[in-house]
């Protein structure tokens, strides 16, 4: 899997169904994707969907192969010791990686350069290699502790990017809500998409 790849990790913080339907629109754009699923997310995952997602790297490889009907070798998943994992070296660091969501303790570890496991260590490579990094919180209230680790990453030029949809466009059901953040994350990731109206534009 070449350097052109997109990594995305998957935290535990509650809103798992973005980081799936980003999972989602970017092998449906063909793009070839690298995935990281910390312990918790796994969890979170299981709360908050009816998917029965195996733990173990190749068999949630697998199973993500089988749901999004991926072609052979488009997805990677790596386990959090993995470190012989390509996106733990600059030298095959990704063109950009996504945290959704990503917990206020990832958020923590990445902008104090902890790198204690790959989803770390990932983001840490993608930050010295100033490649694109975008964190998606989904936590409120937002303490200053948090804020201050927000301008920190975003002096760095990390993209914060709060899971908060906007309603111009009409929802009418939480997957309109959803899209409309992934829409938000693609654009910014440079992939063509058509999941919500641009604003001045009509709703589907």
């Amino acid at each position: 899997m070449s350097n052109e790849s997109i990594t995305l990790a998957m935290t535990g913080a509650s809103g798992a169904i973005y980081g799936l339907r980003l999972l989602e629109c970017l092998l449906n754009a063909g793009q070839q994707v690298r995935l990281l699923v910390s312990a918790p997310a796994h969890i979170v995952i299981a709360m908050e969907t009816d998917l029965k997602i195996p733990a173990a790297p190749r068999e949630m490889q697998n199973f993500f192969d089988k749901h999004f009907d991926s072609y052979i070798g488009q997805l990677q998943v790596y386990g959090k010791e993995q470190w012989t994992a390509p996106v733990a070296s600059g030298s095959a660091v990704s063109r950009a990686m996504v945290v959704c969501p990503c917990t206020s303790g990832t958020l923590a570890a990445i902008a104090c350069g902890t790198s204690d496991n790959l989803l770390e260590r990932a983001a840490d490579v993608v930050i010295k290699e100033q490649r694109r990094l975008i964190l998606v919180p989904r936590e409120m209230p937002l303490s200053a502790i948090h804020l201050e680790h927000m301008l920190k990453l975003s002096r760095l030029g990390v993209v914060i990017m709060p899971a908060s949809p906007g309603f111009y466009h009409r929802p009418a059901a939480i997957n309109d809500l959803v899209d409309f953040v992934v829409a938000r994350i693609l654009d910014h990731l440079d992939i063509s998409h058509d999941l919500v109206p641009r604003w001045g534009t009509s709703p589907k």
